[in-house]
């Protein structure tokens, strides 16, 4: 059986994730902070599956010094392998470059650049031809986005780590790529689309008829852990209903009076 550690997997886009890849046969260490929400994720999978075998948990602090560490032995003890790596984990609502302190800007290069490259050195020497790294950046990392500061920087940063990997350990077997949510619809997100402005950048300029789901997510990592995924590598994929190659704007955008500031 393949095994997969997924980071950020109690909640939203890592928690779908993780039961995605469980209900593909892949057994599945996920990582949070919360041991509640592992609970329900180690309960999900034990009843989509049939088999509570196929998932362990772990809380941690992936910005620890020990993070890494307990992480990879935790997935080598239990089912002695590791196929793939989702590096998940992220944090939401930043601030423009001009009001981000340092506090907050290496909070987010911690969580969301540093741990994953960490993880990422330390999970490479168990992995075997055909196994694969996920890093899960943003729109924010393919295009400018207003009020990324931080969160940009670091998103941007797993994307160049994403091809370094893929050109460095291709050769090994081992691929990496990333995938690039659009506003998915998470508890991270729900409360951000209250603000009007940041509601109509995505919902009026998206061409597509919604915004994205957890599962348009899940189902595309599932796929780079599939055979039919085995020849990409060194790609950011983008799933955002084609709001970053776009200049759509809706007919209520284009029809709505515009007032000069």
């Amino acid at each position: 059986m393949q095994v997969a550690i997924v980071t950020g997997a109690s909640s939203g886009i890592g928690f779908g994730c993780a039961t995605a890849l469980a209900q593909q046969g892949i057994a599945v260490l996920g990582t949070g902070r919360d041991e509640d929400r592992l609970a329900a994720l180690r309960d999900a999978v034990a009843q989509s599956t049939g088999d509570p075998d196929r998932v362990g948990t772990i809380a941690v602090d992936l910005t620890a010094d020990d993070a890494p560490t307990r992480i990879v032995e935790a997935a080598i003890q239990r089912w002695g392998r590791i196929d793939f790596l989702i590096n998940n984990a992220g944090v939401g609502s930043p601030k423009p470059l001009h009001e981000t302190d340092d506090e907050s800007l290496d909070h987010f290069l911690g969580l969301m650049l540093r741990a994953p490259f960490r993880l990422a050195r330390d999970v490479i020497p168990h992995m075997r031809e055909g196994s694969a790294i996920i890093n899960i950046t943003s729109t924010f990392a393919v295009v400018g986005g207003l009020r990324g500061g931080a969160y940009s920087a670091a998103k941007g940063g797993l994307t160049a780590l994403t091809t370094h990997i893929a050109c460095q350990y291709g050769p090994q077997g081992i691929r990496c790529n990333a995938v690039a949510p659009g506003v998915t619809i998470t508890p991270m997100v729900e409360h951000r689309l209250e603000d009007e402005r940041f509601r109509k950048i995505n919902t009026e300029m998206t061409p597509h008829q919604r915004l994205g789901r957890v599962e348009d997510i899940a189902s595309t990592v599932a796929f780079l852990c599939s055979p039919g995924g085995s020849f990409i590598n060194g790609q950011t994929i983008v799933v955002d209903g084609g709001w970053s190659s776009t200049k759509y704007l809706s007919d209520f955008a284009l029809d709505s009076q515009w007032v000069p500031r």
